[in-house]
């Protein structure tokens, strides 16, 4: 739901403004200020939020308990099954066995690049959320291992699948943007990975060093840790890799599907075959983390010893830790959906968007400021780039300029994640992070990629603009 039937927000640009700056500012101060939990100060003033704005008492609370749930239906099952898989990789032993090999193959002082290099191949099929929780397990075994605090381990990891999601197809808004502004999705693949690349390394890995250098913060525990007698017979490192890789492959061959039926490349009689009906649902997130957390539960846990009430309850205990993480991501989509239903994002797109000023940093801001004002990238890029498309179809740009201006677009999209983005709870509560210190490296972290990968773009199209 993205509108109120029956009802038309009346407000102009500026008092919504205010309110949202208010609502955001009253947030921050709460939690930092007054230390109240996160879950309530979210609660209350998306609440608030929703009556300033004028939203109709009798949908508030719809709007609300909308939002919360559209959030917790793509976050809970990923987080939930994603912290038991870790959980049985961490207690058997399996996670330190992948630390030493990363370690031993490119040594101790590139152990964050390392991670960061297998999130960023990981993060190509895989979404943000189900990459993240695959990954922390070997992040915290890695900085358990070396030492100095874990956002030198966990941003360069974190930030690689940030850069993937937000860049390249088949990530949901690269591909929905391409579709709308009419780009080619190869081209965009191309321009995705030449922005990419260098910004993951400028803005997430070496800023992953210099924050983790200033910021030494311990290794979460939400995961548990591995016992003596497991770390002194571990399981095999090709039976950890297959594990770990197995809901990838299971992603990846989802996406790939998904990619080819809605290409067309696929006949309508194969698309409609129950096989491959089954074979796209097993790719699913939430089902391809559950295959492998019965198959990791086998393997690591009963084939070791691991079986019946023993395994139950290693299984139980991963969940307590992260309850407080999911119902806090959900109160932020709760926040989100009351900004984006009051109709803040696009009051202030439209008023951006009779600047007069060039298109390709005109969609680059309006994307910021839905980012900023909503929370959501994939819906702050789709939006921008419906908002721009009669424009783009005036100009008559070539295809590199239009791949360009996407990536352009969804560089806007993942500036200032804050307190409305369910991805600032997930990542900052994951690390053990409080509010002030997620806005102090996420947050930086999200808008230096955001403006690195603009300006890699903005020269992209300058070059095609002069060549074509």
């Amino acid at each position: 739901m993205t509108t109120i039937e029956g009802w038309t927000q009346t407000l102009g640009a500026g008092p919504l403004l205010l309110i949202a700056a208010a609502a955001i500012a009253v947030l921050l101060v709460l939690i930092i200020r007054f230390k109240m939990h996160a879950l309530l100060a979210l609660i209350t003033v998306s609440l608030a939020t929703a009556f300033a704005t004028g939203i109709p008492a009798d949908k508030v609370v719809g709007v609300l308990v909308g939002g919360f749930g559209t959030t917790l239906g793509t976050v809970a099952l990923l987080v939930g099954l994603g912290t038991m898989l870790g959980r049985i990789v961490e207690t058997s032993g399996g996670a330190k066995v992948l630390a030493d090999y990363l370690i031993k193959l490119f040594g101790e002082k590139r152990a964050p690049f390392a991670l960061g290099l297998a999130s960023l191949i990981f993060g190509f099929p895989i979404f943000f959320d189900a990459g993240l929780v695959v990954m922390l397990p070997v992040v915290f075994a890695v900085a358990h291992r070396l030492g100095g605090g874990v956002l030198r381990y966990a941003l360069p990891a974190v930030g690689a699948f940030s850069v993937m999601h937000v860049f390249l197809p088949p990530h949901p808004g690269p591909v929905s943007a391409s579709a709308i502004l009419g780009a080619n999705v190869g081209l965009v693949t191309i321009v995705g990975l030449i922005a990419a690349i260098p910004t993951w390394y400028l803005t997430c890995y070496l800023y992953g060093l210099w924050t983790g250098r200033k910021l030494e913060l311990p290794v979460p525990e939400i995961l548990g840790h591995a016992s003596a007698e497991a770390e002194a017979h571990p399981p095999r490192f090709r039976t950890v890799v297959g594990i770990l890789l197995l809901p990838l492959v299971l992603i990846f061959l989802n996406t790939g599907l998904n990619t080819l039926a809605t290409s067309h490349l696929l006949p309508d009689a194969v698309k409609e075959q129950q096989w491959f009906q089954i074979i796209r649902a097993l790719g699913d997130t939430p089902v391809a983390l559950l295959i492998s957390v019965f198959v990791a539960a086998l393997v690591l846990g009963m084939r070791r010893g691991l079986h019946g009430e023993r395994l139950e309850g290693l299984l139980e205990s991963s969940l307590g830790p992260v309850c407080s993480v999911i119902l806090i991501t959900g109160a932020g989509g709760m926040f989100g959906a009351v900004l984006r239903m009051s109709g803040i994002g696009k009051a202030l797109a439209d008023v951006l968007g009779d600047a007069g000023i060039p298109l390709i940093l005109a969609g680059f801001l309006i994307s910021s400021i839905l980012r900023i004002a909503q929370g959501s990238a994939t819906v702050a890029l789709t939006t921008t780039a419906g908002l721009i498309s009669p424009a783009v179809a005036e100009l008559g740009m070539n295809g590199l300029q239009l791949a360009a201006l996407v990536v352009a677009v969804a560089a806007g999209s993942v500036v200032v994640s804050h307190v409305n983005d369910a991805g600032f709870w997930l990542v900052g509560r994951f690390i053990g992070m409080d509010v002030k210190t997620t806005l102090a490296t996420w947050t930086v972290m999200e808008t230096l990629i955001g403006v690195a990968g603009f300006g890699i773009a903005a020269v992209v199209f300058a070059v095609a603009g002069a060549v074509g």
